[in-house]
């Protein structure tokens, strides 16, 4: 009987079209690796889908197991499970080595062939388990452990040309949703139906413009009435009512890249309490907007907001952040943290950051006009002001409808 092995190399086919260059994932990996210089790393592993998609290209889908990514000063490899065969190996930039499930671990095993042990690793300690973590020590035995989350994260914050000309191309198919959705509303019409006209809108433009990709993950959330209060409220059956607040929030992932649109609609008319408190959330939003450039910090601008909010007696209905970065991130897997626009975040804003700019207000049920303000516009720092990239218009004159 031919004894079955813990891990092994299923190079199956061809190398697939990456979403970018060769010499983009070298770029990234020799930073990586002077980070890992200077910070006396033998060998990263990472584990979550951001950093294995940063540095690899490669998205990888857990569904329960665990993947890695292992960069060492030499190579750069990996790490995927026996049910997805050779795909990893065609969607990464560098080697790949499959782990089986006949033994508990050989995850692990798979790892430490690249790693080694006894040497220095670098982990991520925002995604890496406890269960895992003491796995790591066990199978590595590493002489140390060094944190790269921070230094992983700030090096994905700042973009390179090639990835500002994909997150342009996503904002674009943001927009498409948009006004697929925009054409789809009308009374009568459930929430589902309006989304699925996003989303298979924005699937088509991304199979046109993106042939070679892989496609997966773009959505829609198209939320009317009491399902606004929330940004992340999941769609429903509801049916659409005349005079109704709706929230549309078109979501495109192009190769691990997420883009998004968000904007504040009425169905064919808007009461005036709505329209005092939809004016005064895109006021904000105009302010916000004038506010990022190089130089100032998330806090800075987050105060002026803030400040916006409190003389007009709504700031105790703001409800979260008022942007964040983008970049390789998604609705379940990570975010570059240091960007965001809140009260405790002092990182100063730098050419080629892209950053959205998105308040809400949200007001409960009952109280005269109820329900959640939002819009949302992704911009790109640049040395002198920012280049907003989201084209589909905002505010009354264009968005009640149907």
């Amino acid at each position: 009987m031919t004894a079955r092995p813990n891990f092994y190399r299923f190079h199956n086919g061809e190398k697939a079209p990456l979403q970018f260059s060769e010499a983009e994932y070298e770029a990234r990996l020799q930073k990586l690796r002077q980070t890992m210089s200077d910070m006396g790393v033998d060998a990263a592993v990472f584990t979550s889908m951001h950093n294995v998609s940063y540095f690899s290209g490669f998205t990888y889908c857990a569904f329960g197991r665990p993947y890695a990514l292992v960069v060492t000063q030499s190579t750069s490899v990996t790490i995927s499970a026996g049910i997805d065969a050779g795909q990893p190996w065609r969607r990464s930039y560098g080697d790949n080595i499959t782990y089986t499930d006949w033994q508990r671990d050989n995850y692990w095993r798979a790892i430490g062939s690249v790693a080694g042990k006894g040497k220095s690793i670098g982990y991520e300690s925002d995604h890496l388990s406890l269960l895992q973590k003491a796995k790591l020590d066990s199978f590595l035995m590493p002489e140390q452990c060094v944190d790269l989350y921070e230094a992983s994260m700030v090096q994905r914050m700042h973009k390179s040309a090639e990835e500002l000309t994909l997150i342009r191309a996503g904002a674009a198919v943001a927009d498409v949703g948009g006004f697929a959705i925009k054409d789809a509303i009308r009374a009568g019409t459930r929430e589902i139906d309006v989304a699925m006209a996003g989303r298979d809108a924005m699937e088509a433009e991304i199979a046109k413009r993106f042939p070679d990709a892989e496609y997966r993950d773009t959505w829609v959330w198209f939320q009317s009435g009491i399902n606004t209060d929330g940004a992340h409220n999941p769609v429903t059956s509801r049916v659409l009512e005349r005079g109704d607040i709706l929230s549309l929030n078109t979501f495109p992932m192009i190769s691990g890249y997420y883009t998004a649109l968000e904007r504040t609609l009425f169905v064919e008319e808007v009461d005036d309490a709505s329209l005092k408190l939809w004016e005064a959330n895109i006021g904000a939003h105009e302010l916000g907007m004038s506010l990022l450039k190089s130089g100032v910090s998330c806090a800075a601008v987050t105060e002026e907001i803030n400040a916006f909010f409190a003389e007009r007696d709504l700031l105790q209905y703001r409800t979260f952040g008022y942007g964040h970065s983008f970049g390789v991130l998604s609705h379940y897997y990570g975010r570059e943290a240091g960007l965001e626009l809140r009260e405790d975040i002092d990182t100063v804003l730098e050419p080629r950051m892209v950053i959205s700019m998105e308040p809400m207000l949200t007001i409960a049920e009952g109280q005269p006009g109820a329900g959640g303000y939002r819009e949302h516009d992704i911009l790109i720092i640049q040395e002198e002001g920012n280049e907003n990239i989201t084209k589909y218009p905002y505010g009354p004159e264009f968005n009640v409808v149907g």
